[in-house]
């Protein structure tokens, strides 16, 4: 099992980004959150397979339809970063 923090920057806030992420999590089976941050960038922390975390990392390079996602900083993490039972669920 692998877990992976990411910060993805751009416009990426009021674009449906973290719904897209949650659906796009869901799908590939994983563990974590997405959230939006004060300085505009959302933070994602996924736990899952290795080839599931990087099926979302090509999926957060460009996001939901209305997004523009500039960039994407990604840091491997250990899973006891994630609060017990995280889900991607709303927040």
């Amino acid at each position: 099992m692998t877990a992976m923090r990411f910060l993805v920057s751009g416009k990426v806030q009021g674009v449906w980004f973290r719904a897209g992420t949650r659906e796009q999590a869901h799908a590939l089976g994983l563990r974590g959150y997405a959230r939006n941050l004060p300085d505009g960038r959302v933070e994602v922390l996924a736990v899952g397979e290795p080839g599931a975390i990087e099926a979302l990392q090509r999926w957060l390079h460009h996001g939901p339809p209305m997004a523009r996602v500039d960039s994407v900083e990604a840091q491997e993490t250990t899973v006891d970063e994630l609060a017990l039972g995280a889900q991607f669920g709303a927040d």
